[in-house]
C-alpha cells in the first residue's frame, strides 16, 4: 500500500519540460483515455467523478493533459471541455487524430487529410479551445503517406488552430522521415519499466529535445512480480509499484512525460504522489535492469 501522508501531491515537484522549446508544462500530466467507458468506448459509469477528477488533477498542480478524439469517441474531450473550460493559463491540452472506432477496443488508423481536418475542427468545438497547444497524429496510416497527413497539419497550424505537432508509435526512421516534413515537438510510444522496446526512439528524442509521452506508463498488472528491485525501492520508500514506475520514468530521462490515467480520484492522488518521490543512485541502476525478457534494458 502506498504511504500516507498529510502532504498534498504536487506535479510540480516532477520539474518542467518546454514543449517544442517554448510550451511550459510539468513533466507528470495526466492521461484521459480511462475517463471513457470500458474499452474506451462509451461514457464512464460515473461521469460526475469522470469530472473531478480532472478537475482534481489540475488542483495539483498537473499542466498537461493528453487526450484523443478517439477516446470515447469524443467523451474524453467533451468531459475535459465541461471540467475546465475556461481553462487555466498554465494548462496545456494535447489531443490526437488519425485512430476511428467501431467499438470497444477497436482502433482503425486513418490518417486521411480530410479526415484529419474533420478530426481537428472537432477537437477545438469540444474542448472548447481557439487553439490546441499540442496536436498528434495517432498512429501513421499505412494507406496515407504521412507528408499528407503531416501537411494538414501543418495547414491547421498556419491557419492558428494548432500549435505544436506530435506523432505516436513511430520507429526512428519514421520520426526522422516526419521531421522532413515538419518539426516534431513530441513523440508517444509504448514505454515503461518493464517495456523498453521504443529505447532507441527515446535516445533520438533525448538528443534532440523532443518530449517523450509514454503510453501504458505502469505496465497495469505486472509491476509489483518478480521484480526484486522494484520491491527494494517500494520498502524503502513505503511507495507503490506505480509511484516508483513513475519516479524511475521522470529519472530515466529528462524528456520523459509519463501521462498516467485513470477514473478514481483516490488513484489519480496516488500516481500525482510520485513526483516527489526520489531514487537513489543505486536504486536507478537496479531498476534499470528490470525490462521484461525481449525488451531493452
Amino acid at each position: 500500500m502506498p504511504p500516507t501522508s498529510t502532504t498534498t501531491p504536487d506535479a510540480a515537484a516532477s520539474g518542467l519540460f518546454l514543449i517544442g522549446g517554448d510550451t511550459r508544462v510539468d513533466r507528470l500530466g495526466f492521461g484521459a483515455m480511462r475517463i471513457t467507458g470500458g474499452g474506451i468506448w462509451g461514457p464512464p459509469a460515473d461521469r460526475d467523478e469522470a469530472v473531478r477528477v480532472v478537475r482534481r488533477a489540475v488542483a495539483l498542480g498537473t499542466t498537461l493533459i493528453d487526450t484523443a478524439d478517439s477516446y470515447g469517441p469524443v467523451v474524453s474531450e467533451e468531459i475535459i471541455g465541461d471540467a475546465l473550460s475556461p481553462y487555466p493559463d498554465d494548462v496545456i491540452i494535447a489531443t490526437k487524430a488519425g485512430l476511428t472506432r467501431s467499438g470497444p477496443d477497436e482502433w482503425t488508423p486513418c490518417g486521411r487529410p480530410d479526415h484529419i481536418r474533420e478530426a481537428c475542427e472537432g477537437s477545438l468545438r469540444r474542448l472548447r479551445l481557439e487553439t490546441i497547444p499540442l496536436y498528434q497524429l495517432h498512429r501513421i496510416d499505412p494507406e496515407v503517406p504521412a507528408e499528407d497527413s503531416l501537411g494538414t497539419m501543418l495547414e491547421l497550424r498556419a491557419e492558428g488552430k494548432i500549435r505544436h505537432i506530435g506523432v505516436s508509435e513511430v520507429t526512428v526512421d519514421e520520426l526522422h522521415h516526419c521531421q522532413a516534413v515538419t518539426p516534431i515537438a513530441t513523440v508517444q510510444n509504448r514505454y515503461n519499466l518493464v517495456d523498453r522496446g521504443w529505447e532507441e526512439v527515446l535516445d533520438v528524442c533525448t538528443a534532440e529535445g523532443i518530449g517523450f509521452i509514454p503510453w501504458f506508463p505502469l505496465a497495469t498488472g505486472t509491476l509489483a512480480r518478480d521484480h526484486d528491485a522494484l520491491r527494494a525501492a517500494c520498502d524503502r520508500l513505503g511507495a507503490a509499484p506505480s509511484q516508483v514506475a513513475l519516479a524511475w520514468l521522470l529519472a530515466h530521462s529528462p524528456v520523459i512525460l509519463p501521462i498516467p490515467g485513470t477514473g478514481s480520484v483516490g488513484h489519480l492522488e496516488e500516481n500525482v504522489a510520485a513526483a516527489g518521490l526520489e531514487l537513489t543512485d543505486d536504486e536507478i541502476t537496479a531498476l534499470d535492469a528490470a525490462a521484461a525478457p525481449g525488451t531493452t534494458a
